[in-house]
């Protein structure tokens, strides 16, 4: 199988072995999270989640990215394991990639993981 590029070092298969009609390839962490996580390198179209739903997804993404649950406003907090993992810069679709090019992470330098804030 050969490979095309996506972006700077990124090469994905041209084509994507056809999947079981029940394979999982997006997991949705905690109920309630506004993003899944892919379970393997994924192509736009239909993929089933883990819920039991189906979320199309808009673009290539790779294993362990996050693609939006649900459409997210500029500025939202993403929720993704029942936690804020930041706020997004730019609106994105349901079944968009989530990462650093719409998501700004609201990390605050003084929080500590163990300790809380000091």
């Amino acid at each position: 199988m050969s490979a095309r590029a996506t972006g700077p070092g990124v090469a994905l298969p041209e084509q994507q072995e056809p999947l079981e009609p029940l394979d999982v390839t997006l997991i949705l962490l905690v109920d309630g999270d506004d993003v899944l996580v892919a379970a393997r390198d994924l192509y736009a179209g239909a993929h089933r989640t883990s819920a039991g739903g189906t979320v199309v997804v808009r673009e290539p993404v790779r294993l362990g990215h996050k693609v939006a649950a649900r459409d997210l406003a500029k500025g939202e907090r993403v929720v993704r394991a029942g936690m804020s993992i930041g706020s997004t810069t730019a609106p994105v679709r349901a079944g968009g990639w989530v990462h650093t090019h719409n998501l700004a992470s609201d990390y605050i330098a003084t929080f500590a993981h163990r300790g809380g804030e000091r």
